[in-house]
């Protein structure tokens, strides 16, 4: 089950309660206060990981909280910190805040980790209350609440190169031919439900290339106002280098102008936003062995017109499959020698002062 959109309420764990507590020993008649610290409560960690690809395991599980710190005791005794909770979370995934739409963190990269709910700071003790005019102080502290958020996790994944179409253009079976995916194929309209990723290898070792290629639902006219299925996962495409744009050529879709069905879809990418109507387009004539000759030559001379890269491709008999596979590589490998392979480093950790009084150096006797 593919689930990329998910909404999940974090409680961090509550601070342990400071202790009210005073020395009773034998031969210690004035023992004074020996309240101990409640330990701090757990925080909520979120860390990227490549062993998850959906955020199924927060449709079904939208609660989550740590562990609460141990309240204080006796004899100067502090309570333990409570356990720190970690989920995980695929890579590409963006966490809002719920409540006011701003983002928490956007995970680009593996193994990322952020903190998102932090827990509450222990209570101290009334050890922490002497003075020398108050030596039985009966004050303490209990522990602050942790942090509690609703978030909103979406999920966009990270393929370098996304297939947009009409709905049974061949994108399917594309994605089948180039990688190891095997996604539905049926001679039918919205044969894809969900996106499909696979893996393209280009070259051979030890100069072989990889990139990811993601297969979307096909795209209708007016998808843009919530007609058919491919609107709502074209998030999945935002952060790709290239578009591949198939275009049935054959007479078998019912369609009569293959550049009025280029143009419709670029329509629906450019009023869908987020800078996809900016990506670099190859154009791709498919099921050419079964092509009408004139809508071939329509479609390669816009194409031509337009500056737009053009292969025609026969994912059944494998007639242009290596040209494109490797164009599609050179654009990729274009891509990511402008952008960054690594995270930026994290900034320094700031000190922050201690809440509790420093203890009161003793001094030693001159004897």
């Amino acid at each position: 089950m593919f689930i990329d959109e998910a909404k999940i309420r974090v409680k961090a764990g509550d601070g342990g309660n400071g202790c009210m507590a005073f020395r009773r020993e034998k031969f210690v008649p004035r023992g004074g206060p020996s309240g101990g610290d409640g330990g701090h409560g757990g925080d909520i960690l979120m860390r990227s990981s490549l062993k998850h690809n959906t955020l199924v395991h927060f449709r079904f599980n939208p609660e989550h909280k740590s562990d609460r710190g141990i309240h204080g005791e006796g004899s100067n005794m502090s309570g333990a910190a409570g356990e720190h909770l970690i989920l995980s979370v695929p890579v590409g995934t963006i966490v809002y805040d719920q409540e006011t739409g701003d983002i928490v963190h956007d995970f680009q990269y593996p193994d990322e980790q952020v903190v998102i709910a932090r827990g509450g700071r222990g209570g101290r003790g009334n050890q922490h209350f002497a003075t020398p005019t108050h030596q039985a102080p009966r004050e303490h502290e209990l522990g602050r609440p942790g942090e509690e958020r609703h978030l909103r996790l979406e999920l966009k994944l990270l393929a370098d190169v996304g297939l947009v179409g009409y709905p049974n253009v061949g994108k399917s079976t594309l994605i089948s031919v180039l990688s190891a995916a095997r996604p539905k194929i049926a001679n039918y309209a919205f044969t894809t439900l969900e996106p499909n990723l696979g893996v393209v290898k280009v070259g051979d070792f030890p100069h072989e290339q990889s990139f990811v290629i993601a297969d979307m639902p096909g795209l209708i006219e007016g998808a843009s106002q919530g007609l058919g299925l491919g609107i709502q996962f074209l998030r999945h495409i935002e952060r790709t280098s290239v578009l591949a744009h198939l275009v049935d050529v054959s007479d078998g879709s019912g369609r009569l102008d293959p550049v009025e069905d280029f143009k419709v879809i670029a329509g629906e990418l450019k009023d869908f936003g987020h800078g996809l109507e900016n990506k670099q387009v190859l154009v791709v004539a498919a099921k050419i062995d079964s092509a009408n000759p004139d809508k071939l030559k329509k479609l390669q001379t816009y194409a031509k017109r337009r500056k737009l890269p053009f292969f025609a491709i026969s994912a059944v008999t494998g007639e242009g499959i290596e040209p494109l596979k490797f164009a599609l590589g050179k654009a990729v490998e274009e891509f990511r020698a402008g952008v960054p392979i690594a995270p930026p480093p994290p900034p320094p950790a700031k000190k922050h002062k201690s809440p509790y009084p420093a203890p009161l150096a003793s001094k030693k006797s001159s004897r």
